[in-house]
Parts: C-alpha cells; structure tokens; sequence
C-alpha cells in the first residue's frame, strides 16, 4: 500500500484504519471524505491508482489524517488474495470495513456481455463475502469492528432488465442481515447502506428528490454502529420501501420491470 505525503502521520502498525473499497466511485469518494472528517485513518482500494492518488492527498491534505491507497481489481480473486495477504503481514488492523465497489449492467440479460455480468458476480458478490470472512476474522480477534455493505433500493425487489445488479444487491442485503445476527456477540456490528436513486446518477431524470452522495454518506456514516442493521437514507425511500414490502411478490416483480423498462428505454 502507498501512503499520501502531505500531513499524513508516520504509519503506525497499531493505527486502526477504515478500509474503503470502490473509493474512486462518487459514494465510495463520499463515504471517505465523511470518514476522514471524523479523524479517521484510511485506506483506500479501487481498480486504478490514477483515481486513488489525488483523493487520497485531497483528504490528507484536508483533514490532516492518514491515507494509505491500494490499487486492485477486485474482480480478479488472485489480487485481492495477495492484497489480504499484505494486511496480513504487515499486521494492519482495520476496525471498519466499507463494502463500496460495485459493477452494473442494464438490459436483455441474454444480450449482455457475459465477461461484464460475470465481473460483477465476482466484485458484488464473491468479494464482498471475501473481505467480510478474512477481514471479519480479523476483527473478531481484535475484539470488535463494524462492516458496511452497500446494497440499495433495488436489492427488495427482483429487477428485469437491470437483473444481474439487483440480485447481486439481493445477496448483500441478505448476507449482511444474516452476518449482522451471527456476529452479534463477537464485538462486530454489521450494517447495510441502501441508498435509493443518487443525484445526479441513476433514474434522476425528474429531479429534485434524489440524496446527493454527500448527504447519503453523512446519514451513512451517522448511523455507524447504531441499532439500525439497515440505513436507508431519507424518509421519502423509507417509506417507499415499506409501501412495495406490503405488496404481493408477483405484483412488486411487474412493477419494478415495467418501470425500468421505462427508464431504459428497452
């Protein structure tokens, strides 16, 4: 792992650190920046080191903390063993796990490059599970830690034309609500974020109501080590979300397809 010059401090073995993958993306960006605000020190992992570097020395700069950046492609399980390995002999001790990086894909599911949807079960899926077991492990010998799992809106319900990504979401919804449970006595806490649309990304095409990444990340990170096992930042989303749990599954199906349909233009 490379730090960042500026005021970082001197790296420490016994420094705590929150781990943050997909720190590149606008919400993974966002969650750092919330984290370094709190004094945290950081590590930040994505796929290239061109998008790493200069958010890690924005943050230093900023808020005087330590940033330590890995570039890894989590989509490649041999990578992400080797970056494991590294926390391991180095005796890095992480006390958050930020679960960001994500890959989507949208259309005919037989039409889709399989190379893609297959990238995206191995970074939503398989490597979210990956760093929950070695990290969490980790963890539990320390005494303690807190894991958050991105899922979303779209992980409640099945998602056609967007259904790879919001199984995926599915399975981290339901691998973290489990874990949260299993993990109750060791000192860990367990959470999932589950953001609805994000201005300006996704179906924001009318505008207005979307969460800024900002303001999902600030709830977010609020919420760390609360009661809540899952955040769903803002009260229009949570209602909404409670709205299509009380309808039958068939009908929620029917929905959520006829209205990415829409928004796709498929």
């Amino acid at each position: 792992m490379r730090p960042c010059s500026g005021r970082a401090r001197k790296e420490t073995r016994d420094a705590p650190y929150s781990l943050i993958t997909g720190a590149s993306s606008s919400l993974g960006h966002a969650l750092a920046e919330a984290l370094a605000r709190q004094g945290r020190s950081l590590i930040l992992m994505a796929r290239y080191r061109e998008e790493l570097e200069p958010i890690a020395l924005e943050l230093t700069e900023r808020f005087g903390v330590e940033v330590l950046f890995r570039a890894c492609d989590l989509t490649e399980p041999l990578r992400l063993s080797g970056f494991l390995l590294e926390l391991e002999e180095n005796e890095t001790r992480i006390d958050l796990l930020v679960n960001c990086a994500c890959l989507q894909s949208q259309g005919h599911f037989l039409a889709l490059d399989w190379g893609r949807e297959q990238d995206l079960i191995e970074l939503n899926i398989l490597a979210v599970a990956r760093l929950c077991h070695a990290i969490g492990n980790n963890m539990a010998v320390q005494g303690g830690g807190q894991i958050l799992n991105i899922a979303s809106h779209e992980g409640f319900n099945a998602g056609a034309w967007r259904t790879s990504y919001s199984a995926s979401k599915a399975y981290v919804l339901h691998f973290t609500e489990g874990l949260r449970e299993e993990l109750r006595q060791t000192g860990i806490r367990v959470q999932a974020l589950c953001p609805g649309p994000i201005r300006p990304f996704l179906f924001n095409q009318r505008g207005g109501r979307a969460l800024s990444v900002e303001e999902i990340a600030r709830q977010a990170v609020s919420a760390l080590g609360g009661r809540r096992a899952l955040i769903i930042p803002g009260w229009r989303n949570r209602v909404k979300l409670g709205l299509s749990g009380a309808l039958p599954r068939w009908l929620a199906r029917k929905l959520s397809a006829r209205t990415n349909r829409l928004r796709l233009g498929v």
